[in-house]
């Protein structure tokens, strides 16, 4: 009878014991999970939103940027050399203050609202940003100015490109290409990042931003000229690079050794950002929106086209909306289609 007793008293021993054992591993298991779900969604938004669009100029030195178009790694040398020669040509950058601007732009009859009637943008190229730019206090003013400072490099920047394509396709349409002909063409499949030698990938790359869109990115970048990086180094897209001259974001992060590239004259932040536009594999989808407007013998849609360049800093679809707004309200596209006029020795006597 005791053995029974026994026998019984110890059944009831491992019953007990193992309804804790159950839940306690329940309770565990209810426990840890949430911890690994919040940890597996903190890596995927991490890998889903991650932005590397601010890696513009650093193309071979770190490879930091393997997810290149047509899995082709660009050469900044290569990529830039022009750039790079533009920058170094101007070894004497004219300062002028923000009144002299001023009255160049008065005596020139150089002002936004003819610009917008006529499409004709007197070709002023400065230099340099001034100073003073911040210490405008009517906002208006302040935009009208930065307007009419960028305006005539964006023009002809994108001029050149307009050359370039008209040559291009002249070599296209050619049954047999001199060589003369052919060392040009190799020259911009380098320049425009294309080891393949395609012609119609050298077609897709080798096109103009339009003005607004330019206008209404280095507006954002540079807080209508006013931030450091456009008052200390003529940068005015905020382009990154970890090889060339730049200036070391204060609010940089620990581990982070990229600067925002400087440039000795605003013309050439104008040119690498539109060679950045057209070679970076993170606007491959806006080169490709730009092709289709070509082929429908349609006009540059800068609106449309924003919204190929949620890449282009980390807040994404925010970003392009900044954009679409900047262009809308300070009526940009009214200079999509303006025209720069050939510049004049008494002209360049003044500046």
């Amino acid at each position: 009878m005791k053995n029974n007793q026994d026998l019984l008293e110890q059944k009831n021993k491992n019953t007990l014991l193992r309804i804790f054992l159950s839940s306690f591993l329940i309770i565990s298991f209810f426990y840890i999970i949430p911890i690994f779900i919040n940890f597996a969604d903190k890596n995927f938004y991490t890998k889903e939103y991650k932005n590397n669009s601010k890696k513009i100029l650093a193309y071979t030195l770190n490879n930091k940027d393997k997810n290149t178009e047509e899995n082709e790694t660009l050469n900044e040398e290569e990529v830039l050399v022009d750039v790079y020669s533009l920058n170094n040509s101007e070894t004497e950058a004219v300062y002028l203050s923000a009144a002299r601007i001023s009255k160049l732009f008065k005596e020139t009859d150089y002002n936004l609202n003819d610009v917008r009637k006529k499409k004709l943008v007197k070709p002023v190229a400065l230099t340099l940003l001034p100073n003073e730019l911040k210490m405008i206090d009517n906002v208006k003013k302040r935009k009208e100015f930065f307007i009419q400072i960028v305006l005539p490099l964006i023009i002809k920047e994108n001029n050149i490109i307009k050359k370039d394509r008209r040559t291009l396709f002249d070599i296209i349409n050619k049954s047999n290409n001199t060589n003369l002909e052919l060392s040009w063409l190799e020259k911009k499949y380098k320049q425009y990042g294309i080891k393949s030698r395609d012609l119609s990938s050298l077609k897709i790359r080798m096109d103009e931003i339009p003005v607004s869109l330019a206008i209404a990115q280095a507006a954002k970048e540079t807080g209508w000229g006013t931030s450091r990086f456009a008052q200390e180094g003529n940068a005015l897209f905020g382009q990154w690079t970890w090889s060339g001259q730049g200036l070391k974001p204060k609010d940089a992060k620990e581990g982070e050794d990229h600067k925002v590239m400087k440039f000795n004259i605003l013309q050439a932040s104008v040119r690498a950002y539109q060679r950045n536009l057209n070679t970076h594999s993170s606007y491959k989808d806006f080169r490709k929106a730009r092709a289709k407007f070509r082929d429908s013998d349609k006009s540059l849609d800068s609106i449309e086209l924003s919204k190929y360049l949620n890449k282009y800093a980390e807040t994404g679809n925010q970003y392009v909306e900044v954009l679409q707004k900047i262009i809308l309200q300070n009526k940009l596209q009214d200079f999509d289609d303006a025209k720069l006029l050939p510049s004049s020795v008494d002209l360049e006597s003044i500046i």
